[in-house]
């Protein structure tokens, strides 16, 4: 049965995406096609598509969009993608052929031809610098050459000399030479050596196969000021707990198993890249943080200020996690004051917690440190959402981005992690409540709730621990346990036998139901087809393609 704000993806399979029969194949050669690229490889046998990242690279390319929108308007120039209708065309990276040729409305054709080469003589010396460090075959590179405008130049680089020539022949298939060179250097010394200010890239995407630790040092020093780093990883067993002194070896951060490991993945590796810029005088501001299928995908503004640097360990924060019942509690690394004009910095003071859990009296578990500060710039997604809302057409993905960048605009920013709501009724072995209901109570006893792109069960909430087990306890009086069953110093036992301090309403309100679930946005995706994920490492020879198509 279709669940409500689930998708059900028609990922095409992957021969309706591949073509051994294109005039000027090579002998043996297979082309895969994605968004505008149509990417070449050698052999047939040796193709590892997976569709459903295609959604990763469709958003990236929205996001760099915008990004290049808001600094190329610092300059005086504005860009255009085919489908928007308000703005100058300024197309770098347009096919020679002149097939994607777009006119603005309201302009004579000949004052629009001018007018469109006038930018461009303009745009090839101010348009961004691009580095893909990790880069495969080239498709994410290819892609935004052909789709992403405002664009100067974009490095594809990888260390295999195989896949070097390949990026090399993808660029010439797609006509994009011209704006895009291929690289076969170890990715971290492209990255370092490119640390000077005047050699610094705009932006710098790393989509490895798992971590991306080892290059994290690098590319915080080798991105512009206010330039973008867009950031993958698909370890997330390690970042979901399964081996947390892995994950501390990695990312200088505890991770622990929980419900809320999603979101906390997502705050680990933005910890691991405060932490890294910080030593260089550096600092990041999220832009946008998403937890999709198998991996996790963040995108940050980095910049330069020793004063703001300061303030670093007050944006980070221990995790104390009870084993029994799941109530958890954050304690910042730093506490800082403001005196006048100045701010005063000090340690924090703890632990927020007891030796055990006020609730079921159960041991904590301490994760971290994490970032503790808003994972998104709502100001940002909004016009990423609003550019791809009224271009439905550009990506094939285009529903689900709408879909969770809608729930990402609907979460509250300002209150890291969150509970599930099946968890907190299976602690205590009852029926769990309707979601709306659920929400409403919370909004009835005056606390703010959302939910979360990371969990299509999840309950954010400004509310402490105890008032969600007390709703969950008024629930129960309607929805009785047996009693009986339930050992005495189970979490369960502890929690039910204590009376509610709070009364909950169950009365379902308007404002329980966000908008993108009313309008039925893909929030969530069922598993696009058998045996799905990250797939397997590549054999031997083709390793590198897997870092991009997996």
């Amino acid at each position: 049965r279709k669940r409500k704000g689930v998708s059900t993806p028609s990922f095409p399979d992957i021969n309706s995406q591949t073509s051994s029969t294109e005039p000027g194949l090579l002998p043996g050669e297979t082309v895969v096609r994605e968004g505008k690229a149509a990417i070449l490889f050698p052999s047939a046998n040796e193709v590892f598509y997976n569709p459903v990242q295609e959604f990763n690279r469709d958003l990236t390319c929205a996001v760099i969009t915008e990004f290049a929108r808001e600094q190329l308007a610092q300059r005086g120039i504005r860009i255009l993608v085919p489908g928007e209708k308000d703005r100058v065309v300024v197309r770098l990276s347009e096919e020679k052929n002149g097939t994607e040729d777009q006119e603005a409305s309201e302009q004579p054709e000949k004052e629009q031809q001018k007018e469109e080469e006038d930018d461009k003589k303009e745009f090839i010396t101010q348009g961004l610098r691009v580095l893909e460090g990790l880069a495969a075959s080239g498709l994410r590179s290819v892609r935004f050459a052909l789709e992403v405008p405002g664009l100067k130049s974009i490095t594809a680089n990888d260390y295999s000399a195989k896949a070097a020539a390949l990026i090399s022949r993808n660029a010439q298939h797609n006509n994009v030479s011209h704006i895009l060179q291929a690289s076969q250097r170890d990715a971290s010394m492209v990255m370092y050596e490119a640390r000077g200010k005047k050699e610094r890239y705009d932006v710098i995407d790393l989509d490895p196969y798992g971590s991306p630790s080892p290059f994290l040092d690098a590319a915080v020093q080798a991105v512009s000021e206010g330039g973008l780093l867009c950031i993958t990883c698909t370890d997330m067993a390690v970042m979901a707990g399964n081996s947390g002194e892995t994950c501390y070896s990695k990312y200088g951060s505890m991770s622990i198993k929980s419900r809320y490991c999603h979101e906390m993945a997502l705050r680990i590796i933005l910890h691991s890249l405060d932490q890294r810029a910080a030593v260089y005088q550096r600092y990041i501001e999220p832009l946008l943080s998403v937890s999709v299928d198998f991996y996790i995908r963040v995108f940050v503004r980095v910049k330069t200020g020793q004063a703001v640097v300061k303030n670093s360990a007050s944006k980070h924060a221990l995790l104390y996690n009870c084993v029994g019942c799941g109530a958890f509690h954050l304690q910042r690394m730093g506490k800082k004051m403001s005196q006048g004009k100045h701010m005063k910095y000090s340690a924090a003071t703890g632990p927020p917690v007891g030796p055990n859990c006020e609730h079921c009296r159960q041991r904590h578990q301490l994760g971290g440190p994490i970032w503790a500060e808003p994972i998104h710039d709502m100001k940002f997604v909004q016009k990423v959402l609003g550019a791809v809302s009224v271009n439905p057409t550009r990506f094939r993905t285009s529903k689900r981005i709408e879909g969770v960048l809608s729930m990402v605009t609907e979460e509250l920013q300002d209150v890291p992690l969150y509970y599930v709501l099946d968890h907190l009724s299976s602690t205590v072995h009852c029926n769990t409540p309707p979601m709306l209901q659920f929400r409403s109570a919370l909004l009835h006893a005056g606390y703010r709730v959302s939910l979360s792109h990371a969990c299509k069960n999840a309950v954010k909430t400004d509310a402490p621990a105890g008032v969600l087990w007390d709703i969950i306890r008024c629930w129960e009086k309607s929805n009785p346990v047996k009693r009986e069953r339930l050992s005495e110093t189970s979490p369960a036992h502890r929690i039910l036998s204590a009376e509610p301090a709070l009364q909950a309403c169950f009365e379902i309100r308007e404002d329980a139901n966000p908008q993108s679930r009313k309008r039925h946005l893909t929030r969530f995706q069922e598993n696009p087809q058998a045996n799905w994920g990250p797939k397997a490492r590549a054999k031997a020879g083709w390793v590198i393609l897997l870092m991009l198509f997996c």
